[in-house]
């Protein structure tokens, strides 16, 4: 494999979790074992580059394997910080958490979520307090149709009470999984 480029699936060491996919060529994946630290090989700017060169949240080798093509990288990493550019943990985040974290950014004054970050924690928590009674009720009371829409709301101030906290429901992950539930 030469000048071939290498899918490269980067995995969380402690979770399991895929962080993120990137490319390898022979030399990102010589300095990625030799370094400790791992390289890829960009596609769109035809150079070779290291995680976290600008951000600073580098992900540190743990075990590099090649599928048996040995057209395929899997690297066990620990990573430093956020492994996503967008500040999540992966780059495989879930679509909502994604939606929430733009809305953030773009900072519109007519969106929602932007209205509930700026009012705080104390007004998203109630928020979520409401959504989980409106849960209750429509469990024991009304339809599924009622039941999915409640649940829904329930679960995106959630999140949202997440974001305003600072955290990424990677970490409720994480909980459930040393819970082992």
């Amino acid at each position: 494999m030469s000048d071939e480029l290498r899918a490269a699936i980067i995995q969380d060491d402690a979770t399991g979790r895929v962080l993120m996919l990137g490319w390898m060529d022979e030399e990102a994946l010589a300095l990625t074992r030799s370094s400790g630290l791992v390289h890829f090989f960009s596609r769109s700017r035809q150079k070779l580059w290291r995680k976290g060169e600008t951000s600073g949240n580098e992900l540190r080798v743990v075990d590099v394997a090649l599928d048996c093509d040995e057209d395929a990288v899997l690297v066990r990493a620990t990573p430093s910080g956020p492994t996503c550019h967008d500040g999540s943990t992966s780059c495989f985040t879930p679509w909502l958490w994604r939606k929430i974290l733009q809305r953030e950014e773009a900072g519109s004054s007519d969106s929602y979520v932007v209205s509930l970050l700026h009012d705080g924690t104390a007004r998203v928590a109630r928020k979520v307090g409401e959504e989980a009674v409106e849960l209750v009720v429509a469990a024991l009371a009304e339809d599924d149709e009622r039941v999915v829409s409640e649940a829904a709301d329930l679960w995106f101030h959630t999140l949202v009470l997440l974001r305003s906290r600072g955290l990424d429901p990677a970490a409720i992950e994480d909980e459930l999984r040393r819970r082992d539930v």
